[in-house]
């Protein structure tokens, strides 16, 4: 489950209560479209710390009812390392938060898994978006009567031409913006080649042989 690998993305920073975690998705993560209920992240907290990958301390409060903080295990370290790793597959959808929680999430772990997962990401959105040209289903639909004898068919082609359009050029600035991320998550890896020591291996030219490079 993606709320999951959220708590403990957020977790691999500092230690949250729920109450905190929920302010958050409220606030920078409304952003990429992502949000939930508190009762459904105490749900989720408690089924993490049955599997062993959360625990948490009590922070006595006075004035008020003492929290739990809650804080990542070892076992949900090497679960947040697997799912990072694990084949990114892109929604059908570009407004889907899926990009966005693994790029963040994984992608604060290791350079290499961000340069995957957008590489990832831009090869399918640029093979899935279209030109502007008249696509065939509207210049067929253009040549046909309408049901409706007050609307005329070549202004109705029109407006779901400019309809098209849009959309294209959503896709397309979403294409650019994929582009120049991956330029600097390339010249993020150039300075990390620049800072290690003679011993250290190399990054390679391709993301997918040398995820996991910087090991947890």
């Amino acid at each position: 489950m993606q709320l999951d690998f959220v708590i403990l993305g957020m977790l691999a920073m500092r230690r949250f209560s729920g109450y905190d975690l929920r302010k958050w998705m409220e606030g920078p993560l409304k952003y990429i479209g992502y949000g939930v209920q508190l009762p459904q992240i105490y749900r989720r907290l408690a089924k993490l710390v049955g599997r062993g990958w959360v625990e948490y301390d009590i922070d006595t409060r006075e004035g008020g009812p003492d929290a739990k903080l809650y804080r990542m295990t070892e076992a949900g370290r090497r679960a947040l390392w697997e799912w990072a790793r694990s084949p990114f597959q892109p929604s059908l959808r570009p407004a889907d938060p899926d990009f966005a929680i693994r790029f963040i999430f994984g992608g604060q772990l290791d350079p290499d898994i961000a340069l995957r997962v957008v590489r990832t990401e831009l090869e399918y959105r640029q093979k899935d978006v279209h030109h502007t040209a008249t696509p065939q289903w509207l210049a067929k639909a253009s040549q046909h009567e309408t049901n409706t004898s007050e609307m005329d068919p070549k202004w109705a082609a029109e407006v779901h031409m400019i309809g098209h359009e849009h959309g294209y050029a959503g896709a397309s600035t979403y294409i650019a913006w994929l582009q120049l991320v991956e330029q600097r998550l390339l010249y993020r890896r150039r300075q990390l080649r620049g800072t290690r020591s003679a011993d250290e291996p190399h990054l390679d030219t391709e993301p997918d042989a040398t995820v996991g490079s910087a090991a947890p």
